[in-house]
């Protein structure tokens, strides 16, 4: 069996964070078994309250008596992981756990040691979004694959997966939305085989809760560039 880590960190996702729980809990892909792990971040609504309500939804619940922001939550699950591969799953129901399987077949079936789920390649269904969030993520996603020669699609999809060995929580700099680009860089420099699988998206705007901005693109490019030359 494969044990996979899912790590989900969260902060004021009342609205959603039951009802997408309660959709991982319902996963069920053979030859796997998934350790839950849910940091709760501080959050100012009833988002803990609900979690402590449903103790049965999830492996185990990392509380922070204070936000620290999404990567020091990140490093704090981390640390807890015990699972052969990590997978992140945010909590606002932009992505459906029910695709799981999909990210984890190269897994079985190559071996992968890094799974990204691609909202670009032929998925069943995307919400058309903000047309500069997709052409922020396009350049992003050429200059990764510059520097680490590569050819992902979307290296900034929620759904990333990757072998738990490749990536020493300890060594990551990176706090804020750059975090992600800086374990995908260091586990793609430390692994050889990498997939990209597709999914299906319904992305928030604003009004709903989008957080990301343009000036986020800027660390990101910054981060890999590091990255790639202290390799």
């Amino acid at each position: 069996m494969i044990n996979v880590t899912i790590l989900i960190p969260v902060y004021n996702e009342e609205a959603t964070i039951l009802q997408l729980l309660e959709r991982v809990f319902a996963v069920s892909v053979e030859d796997f078994t998934l350790e839950v792990i849910v940091i709760e971040d501080g959050s100012s609504d009833r988002t803990l309250e609900l979690l402590e309500s449903r103790p049965d939804l999830y492996s185990r619940l990392i509380k922070r008596p204070q936000n620290g922001g999404k990567g020091a939550a990140v490093i704090d699950g981390l640390n807890e992981a015990t699972g052969d591969y990590i997978l992140f799953q945010d909590a606002d129901l932009e992505y459906d756990p029910g695709e799981y399987h999909k990210l984890f077949f190269p897994i079985t079936r190559f071996e992968a040691d890094v799974v990204i789920g691609s909202r670009f390649i032929a998925p069943e269904f995307t919400r058309v979004s903000y047309f500069w969030h997709k052409f922020g993520n396009r350049v992003l996603t050429f200059v990764f694959n510059i520097l680490n020669n590569t050819t992902f699609t979307d290296i900034y999809s929620c759904y990333l997966v990757y072998r738990r060995d490749l990536v020493d929580p300890g060594s990551l700099k990176a706090m804020g939305w750059d975090q992600h680009a800086e374990i995908l860089s260091t586990a793609v420099q430390k692994g050889n085989a990498f997939y990209e699988v597709p999914v299906s998206y319904h992305g928030r705007g604003y009004e709903e809760g989008k957080k990301i901005r343009a000036q986020h693109g800027i660390g990101v490019i910054l981060t890999i560039l590091r990255k790639r030359l202290t390799r």
